[in-house]
Formats: structure tokens, C-alpha cells, sequence
């Protein structure tokens, strides 16, 4: 009785679409699930419902997600709701631990080889191999393009097909890419190393190829839940497939209209094909967007809806259920580096108005624009923090703590509490608690060592739950190798920790994050979408993209882009995405004065139109002469409208041409629902210009107060300039 009132409670505060997919049935449900629309709570709730009402045990279930951040988070929510013994983790976290465990059984005794934490030194070893002097970046860009091949389970000598099938932008002759990956390979084995993609591999091959793995995996794991499942890759759905061995009680999370890692060799459709791969599946779309604005989500919606293709069949419309807030403004610059600075000098004014800096974030396309950002923020005394590995992980006392740290599971007693055995390691490369240096790249050096040391809490925190058999399962806490793990395979996949300040980040590493304000820059043709960007399908991701960047936003957003490069540089058109936005209000329009193009400060500001019923963002045309959503309630005046339409007909065969010419039905139908009385409101109605005024006027708001059509003076009704 006690459990299905836990149960119950599980329930209680769960919108209607949320709590279909937490009783749906047992087998396949796939939860189509909008930005911002409680996914999290909805598949957690999901787990523990069925865990409190005795469905399922809690020990059985794999919760699979791609991110360390999102599994932990799964975790904690769990644990409220009172459920404990879920395994949640990333795929690659997931499948470490199973080949780890298996390693002795799998390799005849020998230990598990060591998993690389960078393909890229091998990479360039490689590319030597075959006669190729590779710099950082082309070695980073040649351990992207096998990390996609054996992703897509493309081996060395199905490259070359492969990648022109996908239509691959090779950073080298694709026949040399062939070389360089065959090389990575054999220089891998001569080492007696693995990568990331080797090690699911492996996961698959043991649970393939070894029935008894098989059936401990199995007999372990009965019901899995995949987060972000638009991100699949090929290698990761094979490894799904194989825990599953045949059984169909998954439950999927996704949104096809987030699907930007195509690149890396993610595809969405397995989650488009989800209904059809199983007949009998649960569908259930959440789109009640409780994270952003009405305003934001409106924009949002306006984007996405006009996208083409494939995911565009399970387009969501989202409905925002936060109270409406400030318009999203689009802001045009004469140049990047004027761009850059009105952006770091609005972050100050925020910042310095209450809103912390780590809820600001400053997105673009690529991460070669961050520079700018960068130098107009440390200018404007703003502190930040760069999204991405590399600029982390790539830190010169981030690689020395790294190294420290795998050196310390060989002088510290493997007992030791992870936390304790993090901070004694770091010690020997000069970090000590409580004594931050005063500023300066001291005090990033600190800072950067100290995310090492939060992340290491928030790790420790969890332990590790090994299959043994039918009846038991072994708890461990996690060590401080199971550490060094971790951080390699963030490094892998650019998962940073979070350190305080104003994000700058690449629309792809903002993906899974959101802030109450949101700066989207950069927004020109070229950028976004990308001039790599040459096939339709290569052309809807970028829309996806700007897509994704819109919905990180809680509350405030800023759109932005330069109208030139560089002072004095090639003119260039905005984002073919924006939607077409009212432009007739408020702020200098293009070509303004010379004392603005001089100081470079924006030239035009767009003013958005909002939904009286709602606050949404209208954006389109009749929607904005209504002044409100298609879908919200219609307060019209029917015997109003009813003169409006009798009136426009006189004057429209009096003036011998359409009536639409006169006045379209959608401003006969904002006139009859807003009912202006003065002037002022009159022409706040879009439709109703100087000219239109000046005829139809006087005739439009004596109806409004209550003539009838034949009270009206001739020359009112009539009155035509000849």
C-alpha cells in the first residue's frame, strides 16, 4: 500500500502527455520530446513508477545517455523519487565497465589494454607512416574523420566508398585518409592500445560472440532507457541491439529537430524508424516547453517550421508555459569587431544588473569566432569561460594534473577515497584548497585544477553497481583509475566542467545546455548556414543548428550579425533562417547616420510583434495584423466585422477593385477584435500605413464607435484622391 502511494506520487504535478509516456506499457514507447519539454523527469518517472508499483526491478534497468552530466542527473532524480540500483550511464561509460569486467574472461587472463585519452598522437604517427607531415589541426582533422568510420562501422578499406557516398568534406585525398586510417590501426595493435570506438566495439563483439557474456548481460539488464536517441551512431545501435537480444522493452527519448551531429557519424534515423522497427510501440510527444519564454518559443516554432526532410516528419510544435517576457531582438552591425563589443558590453550590463555570469552564453557557428568575443570581454571586465575540450583540456595545467593523476594510482593505496586521492595528486603539481590567487592567469590556473577537484566530488558520489549474477549485484565505490577514465573520455567527447563566467561556445557544445540569456552572433550567410553546407539535407542542419541555439535560451535572446567582416569590408546578407521580422520600428535603419556607421554601433533593431492573449512571438504576417496566435481564442466582434466587410464592399465597387485592396479579411478581423478608438491605435494595426489612414480612417473608427454603414457621410466612404 505504501509502494503504489510512492507510486502516486510519482505522478502527482505531470502534465497529460508527460504521464502517458510514464504508464505507457511495457515494450517500446518512443517519447518524442520538444526542447524544454521535462524529458528528464519524464523517463525518470517512467523508471521509477515502474519500479514502485513492482513492475520491474531498479537493479535491471540501463539508462544510457551521452553526456556524464546527463547521467548523473538521472541519477539524482532517482534517488528522490525514492528508486535506487538504476545503472545510468553514457554508452562509452556503460561499455567500459562491462569490457573491463569481461576483460579476463574475453582476453584469456591478460589484462584490458590501455584506452587511448586522444587519437591524435597516434593519428600523426600514422600520417607519417604513409608520407604525410600532419600539423595539430590536420591531425585532429583526420582523427574526426576515422572516429566517423568506425562510428559507421566503415573499416580502412570501405573508407573510400564510404565517404564519398556521405559526401565527406576529407581534409586529405581520400584514398591518403584510407592510408592514414589503415596505418592508426596497425600502429594501435603494435602498441597494444585501444580507442573509444574499439571498446564498444569490443562490448559488442563479447556480447555477440560469447553466449555466457551474453547471458550475464542479459540476465543483468531486462529494460533500457536511451536518452538522445537522434544521436545514435551505427556503432552505439549495434550495441544496443546486442543487450537487447531480441527482447523490446526500450524506451527512447528524442528530438529530431535537434539532430546536428550528423558529421560524427549520428543519425536520426533510427529514431524517424522507431514506429516502423516496432509495430506495437508507444508514441507520445511532449511539447510543452517549460523552460523558455513564449516569446523565445515563438521564434523558435517559426524557425523549425519551415524545415524540410526526413526529421521534419516529427517536427514539434512547442506551446511555452512560462509567463511572457521581453521580445527576442535582432541587432545588425556594421562589422564584427562593433558586434563583438555591444555584445560584451550588454553581458556587463547584465552582469552588473544581477544576472550571474555563468547564465549568459555567447554562441556561434564555428569556434574560430570566439577569439573576438573573447578580446571584447576581457576588455569590458567580464569574465568567461571557452565551451570545448580543447581549450581546456588542452591547458598546460590541465594536461600536467592529468598526468599527475594517472602517475598517483601507482603511489596512493588504492583505498583511498577518490576526493582525497584527487587533491593529494594535485598537490604534487602545486594546488592547494582555499588559497585561490588573487587574479590573472593564476587564478584561471587555480580555477581550472579546482573544476578538476568539484568534478571529482560529483563523481565520487556515485558508485559503481557490476553484474554478478540472477540474484546479486556488487556495489563499489568508484577509484581514482575509474577517474582518470572518466576525464580521458571527456576529453574525448569536448564534456567540460563548469567553471563560473559568461560561456562562449559553438552551437554544437551548447547542445543539452540552457541560460537566462542567450547571445546567438554571427548569424550571416557563409556562417549559418555554412558555404560547406551544399546538399539540402547539409543545409536543414544548419537550420537545426540555429534551432538548438534559440531553445538554449530561457528568458532573454539577442540575435545578431555584421553587415561586413571587417570595416569597410564585402557587404553580407543575414541567415536565410530568420524569419522575415518586422523591421518598421524603433532603432537606426541601415544607412544611418555617419556619427553611427563611425562608432560602429548597430544600425537597425527589429521590433517584434507579441500575441495579446499569450505574448508569443507572431511572426507571421496575418498573425501580426491580429495581434494574436492562430490558435488563441478569438474575442471578434461579429456584428462589428459584419459592417467592416458591408462597408469595404461599397468602397472597394465604388473604387471599381478587389475588396482585398481596400482592407485583407485579416485586418477586418484585427479591426472587429481590437476595436481602436483613437488614431494611435488605428495604426498600430500592421495593414494600416499613412496612406490608408489618410482615406479610410475617419469611416473605420466611426464604425469602430457604433455607425452604421449608412451613417457614414458619402464623402467619408467614398472619398478617393483623383
Amino acid at each position: 500500500m505504501v509502494v503504489h502511494s510512492a507510486a502516486e506520487l510519482v505522478l502527482a504535478g505531470l502534465d497529460p502527455e508527460q504521464r502517458s509516456a510514464v504508464t505507457a506499457p511495457a515494450g517500446p514507447v518512443c517519447i518524442l520530446a520538444g526542447a524544454g519539454t521535462g524529458k528528464t523527469r519524464a523517463v525518470t518517472s517512467r523508471i521509477a513508477h515502474r519500479a514502485l508499483t513492482g513492475e520491474i526491478s531498479a537493479r535491471h534497468v540501463l539508462a544510457v545517455t551521452f553526456t556524464a552530466r546527463a547521467a548523473a542527473e538521472m541519477r539524482s532524480r532517482l534517488t528522490v523519487l525514492g528508486v535506487q540500483g538504476v545503472q545510468a550511464r553514457t554508452f562509452h561509460a556503460a561499455a567500459l565497465r562491462q569490457v573491463r569486467y569481461f576483460a579476463p574472461r574475453l582476453l584469456d587472463g591478460r589484462a584490458m589494454p590501455e584506452l587511448l585519452d586522444s587519437k591524435v598522437r597516434v593519428v600523426t604517427l600514422a600520417a607519417a607512416k604513409v608520407g604525410l607531415r600532419a600539423d595539430r589541426a590536420a591531425a585532429r582533422d583526420l582523427a574526426g574523420e576515422i572516429e566517423w568510420a568506425k562510428s559507421s562501422l566503415v573499416e580502412p578499406g570501405e573508407y573510400v566508398v564510404a565517404a564519398a557516398k556521405a559526401l565527406r568534406e576529407t581534409p586529405y585525398e581520400p584514398a591518403k585518409v584510407a592510408d592514414v586510417f589503415a596505418a592508426y590501426e596497425r600502429l594501435k595493435r603494435a602498441n597494444g592500445v585501444i580507442d573509444f570506438e574499439d571498446m564498444l566495439r569490443a562490448a559488442v563483439w563479447g556480447i555477440e560472440e560469447h553466449p555466457d557474456v551474453a547471458e550475464q548481460v542479459r540476465g543483468q539488464y531486462r529494460h533500457f532507457v536511451v536518452d538522445e536517441y537522434q544521436d545514435v551512431n551505427p556503432l552505439q545501435q549495434r550495441l544496443l541491439e546486442a543487450w537487447l537480444g531480441g527482447r523490446n522493452d526500450v524506451t527512447v527519448v528524442g528530438d529530431a529537430s535537434q539532430t546536428i551531429y550528423s558529421f560524427t557519424g549520428a543519425t536520426s534515423s533510427y529514431l524517424v524508424d522507431f514506429p516502423r522497427r516496432h509495430r506495437n510501440a508507444t508514441v507520445v510527444r511532449l511539447v510543452r516547453d517549460y523552460r523558455s519564454t513564449p516569446q523565445v518559443v515563438g521564434l523558435a516554432n517559426a524557425v523549425i517550421g519551415q524545415a524540410r526532410g526526413a526529421e521534419a516528419r516529427l517536427r514539434l510544435e512547442l506551446h511555452g508555459q512560462r509567463p511572457p517576457g521581453p521580445e527576442p531582438e535582432l541587432r545588425i552591425f556594421t562589422d564584427e569587431p562593433a558586434e563583438a563589443n555591444a555584445v560584451a558590453a550588454r553581458c556587463r550590463v547584465l552582469v552588473e544588473g544581477g544576472t550571474p555570469a555563468k547564465e549568459i552564453a555567447v554562441l556561434f557557428r564555428t569556434n574560430a569566432q570566439s577569439e573576438a568575443y573573447e578580446k571584447a570581454l576581457t576588455e569590458a571586465g567580464v569574465p568567461y569561460v571557452v565551451q570545448g575540450a580543447e581549450r581546456f583540456f588542452e591547458r598546460v595545467e590541465v594536461r600536467q594534473a592529468m598526468v599527475a593523476l594517472r602517475a598517483a594510482t601507482r603511489s596512493i593505496p588504492g583505498e583511498t577515497p577518490l576526493p582525497v586521492a584527487v587533491r593529494e595528486a594535485l598537490a604534487a603539481v602545486g594546488w592547494a584548497p582555499d588559497a585561490a590567487p588573487a587574479g590573472g592567469a593564476a587564478r584561471e590556473r587555480w580555477e581550472a585544477l579546482a573544476a578538476l577537484v568539484q568534478l571529482a566530488d560529483e563523481y565520487a558520489a556515485t558508485p559503481e553497481v557490476l553484474p554478478i549474477g540472477e540474484a546479486a549485484a556488487v556495489e563499489r565505490p568508484v577509484t581514482l583509475s575509474d577517474f582518470n577514465e572518466e576525464l580521458a573520455r571527456r576529453a574525448a567527447q569536448q564534456h567540460v566542467p563548469t567553471v563560473d563566467g559568461v560561456t562562449l561556445a559553438s552551437l554544437h557544445s551548447a547542445k543539452g545546455l540552457e541560460w537566462d540569456a542567450v547571445f546567438l552572433v554571427g548569424l550571416s550567410e557563409g556562417t549559418l548556414p555554412t558555404t560547406y553546407a551544399r546538399t539540402p539535407e547539409q543545409v536543414e542542419e544548419e537550420r537545426r543548428l540555429l534551432y538548438v541555439g534559440i531553445t538554449r535560451a530561457r528568458q532573454w535572446l539577442w540575435l545578431s550579425y555584421a553587415s561586413a567582416r571587417s570595416p569597410g569590408g564585402r557587404a553580407r546578407r543575414p541567415c536565410r533562417f530568420l524569419p522575415q521580422l518586422d523591421r518598421s520600428g524603433g532603432g537606426e535603419r541601415a544607412g544611418g547616420g555617419v556619427a553611427a556607421r563611425r562608432a560602429g554601433v548597430e544600425r537597425r533593431r527589429t521590433q517584434v510583434v507579441s500575441c495579446r492573449i499569450c505574448g508569443a512571438t507572431l511572426l507571421a504576417g496575418p498573425d501580426r495584423k491580429l495581434g494574436r496566435c492562430p490558435t488563441c481564442p478569438s474575442d471578434i466582434d461579429e456584428e462589428l466585422y459584419e459592417r467592416l466587410r458591408d462597408w469595404r464592399a461599397r468602397v472597394a465597387g465604388a473604387q471599381k477593385v478587389p475588396a482585398y485592396v481596400v482592407f485583407t479579411d485579416a485586418t477586418l478581423t484585427a479591426l472587429a477584435e481590437r476595436r481602436p478608438g483613437r488614431t494611435e491605435e488605428l495604426v498600430a494595426i500592421a495593414g494600416i500605413g499613412p496612406r490608408k489612414l489618410g482615406l479610410y480612417g475617419d469611416a473605420v473608427l466611426a464604425l469602430v464607435g457604433g455607425a452604421a454603414v449608412d451613417d457614414i457621410a458619402p464623402e467619408k466612404t467614398f472619398e478617393i484622391s483623383s
